[in-house]
């Protein structure tokens, strides 16, 4: 029988059963229906009507909206680029395109993706370069992860928050001692190029080491070889293992170096909202500790200008648009302590700015000024006198940091910043007289002796037991009778010699004042140590100038030598 005639038999089979078939038929159907899954894609498409300059206009996305991820498809390639709705006016959207912008033509097909920007994020960025959009640059591997954020993301609130508790240690005793920093702060960076600005970001990564911190250097506008140079030395210093570079260089586009820190911001979310097994973190679950560096918003404010402009939308001061304030605030309020409900994470941010023949009253630095918890002003004429790092005491500061220090900490350097303006004051007087009396004399060469003390190279961080040593040996003016020179070798002397002789002594500066039996300890030690020292420098002092006598003698004899000689020929 053939196979229709069969269905047809089947079917009149299925109609004399009557009931029992309709059952049958209503539950398959219900099985199947079961079974399906409905979705509505609601994306809307158009097309390329004006491109240049990285920016694209686009007319017919009606339901677009701000910040949203735009899909661009090239038409010769087939390739894909994605770009960030920007502007909505009421006939076309403007969008900044990223990546390969050169492949977008007039023309080609746009379509809204209905979510906001995102980038991968991670354990395995860990010690690798990438690009603003999380992408690997540097060479190596594939990045594997399957964990997102986005780049722009809501502040944590005001409960959400906890105070300013923990210190973060530069390890640049200048900072530490007046200028402390905690986490969960923003402390801004300030200063004319030049001064010394990435050198204190680059030392306060390379001191986090074993301190449960994660790093994440965010490069804007920088040449790619400083970048390179920037991330042999962490190499170098052992630090790459615990920090992320995010480099937009000033090869890039605008809108590659003004998602830059945003997406630098993102990848330090990550880790302050998550614990170290990468789930949300809680009371249990505490979530990490991150040090973001934006190194630097004022070409991040240039390349957000440049686009604003492109974009036609109306210039405010100094040409930079209306919302250049909210742009700087909405990144650096991501920077917080967390409560203990969401974890206990942090992020400390440091922005540098950089200003024009030491301007701090210009637009961009006032508005970060604004928004940060302090700031360390590096003025160019001390960093020409040598003073490394160049911080002016006089203007720099940290409003929340000083909750931070530990007790020894605030103790060795309450009066230190003080100490040091009135020296700057008095040094200033006595260039105009010569007739000084002794109370003044004393504290010329206090305030010089101590400013010598704060004087420290690149890349040789310092622990805080051995700042704080140092501070105390200064402060009961066991330096002040030394030459200018041999104090910075006295102080690095000192050091080594209480980690390797005075451990014990020196874990008690961790969490206890000086005071009692400690204080008489460490001023022995230091005593000590001194007299070693000193007995050490007048016996190199007294065999070098005996050298030289020899020399001179030696050489007097040769002369003589020889004019008897040439008396003789003549």
């Amino acid at each position: 029988m053939p196979d229709s005639m069969k269905a047809k038999s089947i079917d009149a089979s299925s109609v004399n059963t009557g009931k029992i078939n309709a059952e049958t038929i209503a539950r398959e159907l219900s099985e199947r229906l079961d079974t399906l899954t409905a979705a509505v894609d609601t994306q809307e498409v158009s097309v390329v009507d004006e491109v240049g300059d990285g920016i694209a206009r686009v007319s017919g996305l009606r339901s677009a909206m701000s910040g949203e991820l735009l899909e661009f498809k090239s038409d010769e390639t087939g390739q894909t680029v994605f770009g960030l709705a920007q502007n909505l006016d009421r006939n076309e959207v403007g969008a900044v395109l990223f990546g390969e912008v050169s492949l977008i033509r007039e023309g080609d097909e746009c379509r809204t993706t209905g979510r906001i920007m995102d980038i991968p994020v991670g354990r395995s960025m860990l010690g690798r370069v990438v690009n603003s959009l999380g992408q690997p640059i540097d060479g190596g591997p594939d990045i594997v992860t399957t964990h997102r954020r986005p780049i722009e993301f809501k502040a944590p609130g005001v409960i959400a928050r906890t105070p300013v508790s923990e210190p973060v240690q530069t390890g640049l005793l200048a900072i530490d001692s007046m200028i402390p920093i905690g986490r969960g702060q923003r402390e801004l960076i300030i200063g004319d190029r030049k001064t010394g600005k990435t050198s204190i970001a680059v030392d306060a990564i390379i001191n986090q080491r074993g301190k449960d911190m994660i790093c994440i250097y965010v490069a804007i506008g920088q040449k790619a070889s400083t970048v390179a140079n920037i991330r042999a030395t962490l190499a170098a210093h052992d630090a790459l293992d615990y920090t992320v570079i995010v480099s937009a260089t000033a090869a890039d586009s605008a809108p590659m170096q003004y998602i830059a820190p945003m997406a630098g911001a993102a990848i330090g979310e990550f880790f302050m909202y998550n614990g170290e097994d990468d789930r949300p973190a809680s009371a249990d679950n505490h979530g990490g500790h991150v040090l973001i560096i934006y190194d630097d918003l004022s070409k991040q404010a240039v390349a957000y200008r440049q686009m604003s402009l492109t974009l036609r939308r109306p210039p405010g001061r100094e040409a930079y648009p209306g919302d250049i304030f909210y742009l700087h605030s909405r990144l650096l309020e991501r920077a917080c302590k967390l409560s203990e409900e969401n974890g206990f994470g942090s992020m400390t941010a440091l922005p540098l700015i950089e200003t024009q023949d030491g301007d701090v009253s210009a637009y961009i630095p006032t508005n970060v000024i604004s928004i940060t918890d302090g700031q360390i002003y590096l003025q160019s004429e001390l960093f020409h006198q040598g003073q490394r790092p160049a911080v002016d005491v006089g203007i720099s500061v940290s409003r929340v940091g000083g909750a931070a220090q530990t007790k020894a900490m605030k103790q060795v350097s309450g009066s230190l910043r003080l100490d040091l303006a009135s020296y700057q004051e008095l040094a200033g007087f006595a260039q105009f007289g010569s007739d000084l009396d002794s109370a003044t004399q004393k504290q010329l060469t206090h305030g010089s002796h101590m400013t010598e003390l704060l004087k420290q190279p690149r890349f040789k961080p310092l622990d805080v037991v051995d700042q704080i040593a140092a501070l105390f040996a200064g402060n009961e003016g066991f330096v002040d009778d030394l030459p200018i020179a041999q104090v910075t070798s006295f102080r690095d002397d000192l050091v080594r010699h209480l980690d390797a002789a005075f451990g014990p002594l020196l874990n008690e500066l961790r969490d206890k004042k000086i005071q009692g039996d400690l204080e008489n300890r460490l001023k022995q030690a230091i005593a000590d140590f001194k007299k070693d020292f000193c007995s050490k420098h007048a016996a190199e002092s007294q065999g070098g100038s005996a050298d030289g006598s020899a020399r001179t003698e030696s050489g007097r004899v040769q002369k003589d030598a020889s004019a008897d000689a040439d008396s003789e020929k003549s």
